[in-house]
């Protein structure tokens, strides 16, 4: 297994930071890194800035990939060119991660005009296009959410592997079917068992080597001396994903998803009371701890290298996504340091 770092905007970090994020990821041991993207600083640069700052410690420089960029803010044409200059830019130590985003909320789609794309499909139309593109073909397809008719990249770049943001069973299928890897996220080591047998169903469906389709994950870690501080850290980036808005249909997304693993009469329960005018911090203090060291992991140092290696158990590559208590690039040297491959990777 191999074990990433992945560092994300709510650390704050200048690009000066970043850079000697990478460098010392490299001196620890890490195999590559990793970030979101959305709708901040640009994430490719930030890949580039990496690679670029790596290539000064280890030949090569490391491997940086994004997990995931939201689709739907992108054409096929604009992803590939961009994924693609990344990739000739690295030497082919890019790897491209997509998802679909908001297109299955509302409000979301309200607010940036997105037509109202099945996930399924519009994943299935960009994971066609993109490869194609970037593997230098000239692209036909026709489908919801892309047509293209004999488009092809002005260069061809090295080869940049597409990953799939995927945790319900027909994203998961379609991952081993069409993608290179399968970008999981908030599991437990059973949901990762389970997501890496539909992945192998999908594969084998599309006549393909299951073996030939990483299974990645960002495992979310919070390390600070203070426990109730890193609890109340996590929790907090737990929320947005694991509690649904008002109104919304809980049977999508990663409220569905943690539904799937078991938790949704205790998200339901922090839902109503929250409907029923609780504050954010008496809504964190509800959060079952049990449903938080179930998918991550937060406290002291000291405990985070053997939890880590518990909840990456199944996986091609365990990325220690980090989760800061506190402003600054010191929590994230040190998660860095706590999570080493060294103590990590088994």
């Amino acid at each position: 297994m191999q074990i990433g770092i992945g560092l994300d905007p709510t650390l704050g970090l200048s690009f000066e930071q970043h850079r000697e994020m990478a460098r010392e990821a490299v001196r620890l041991g890490y195999d590559s890194m990793w970030t979101p993207a959305g709708l901040g600083v640009d994430a490719f640069h930030v890949c580039a800035q990496w690679w670029g700052a790596s290539a000064e410690v280890v030949s090569g420089g490391l491997p940086t990939g994004i997990s995931v960029v939201p689709v739907p803010y992108w054409t096929a044409v604009q992803l590939a060119a961009t994924a693609g200059t990344v990739g000739l830019l690295t030497g082919g130590r890019f790897i491209l991660g997509i998802g679909s985003g908001p297109i299955h909320e509302e409000s979301q789609r309200q607010r940036f005009a997105l037509p109202a794309y099945p996930p399924v499909g519009m994943m299935r139309d960009y994971l066609m296009a993109v490869r194609g593109l970037l593997a230098g073909e000239s692209v036909e397809h026709s489908g919801p959410a892309v047509t293209l008719h004999g488009a092809r990249l002005g260069f061809r770049p090295p080869r940049v592997p597409v990953y799939l943001g995927a945790l319900g069973p027909q994203m998961v299928k379609l991952s081993g079917a069409q993608s290179d890897g399968v970008l999981l996220n908030w599991c437990t080591p059973e949901q990762i068992a389970w997501s890496r047998g539909v992945v192998a169903e999908g594969a084998r469906a599309a006549g393909r080597d299951p073996g030939s389709v990483q299974v990645v994950e960002y495992i979310r870690v919070c390390v600070d001396d203070d426990e109730d501080a890193a609890r109340r850290a996590f929790t907090r980036a737990m929320m947005g994903y694991a509690l649904a808005r008002p109104g919304a249909n809980k049977a999508l997304s990663y409220r569905g998803h943690f539904a799937r693993m078991g938790f949704g009469d205790a998200l339901s329960d922090l839902e109503s009371r929250r409907d029923r005018g609780a504050s954010d911090a008496e809504v964190i203090e509800a959060f079952p701890r049990d449903l938080l060291r179930s998918v991550g992991y937060y406290g002291s140092a000291a405990g985070a290298a053997a939890e880590f290696r518990r909840l990456a158990k199944g996986l091609d590559v365990a990325i220690v996504r980090v989760v800061p208590a506190r402003p600054g690039p010191e929590t994230a040297l040190a998660t860095m340091q706590a999570c080493r491959p060294e103590l990590t990777a088994h």
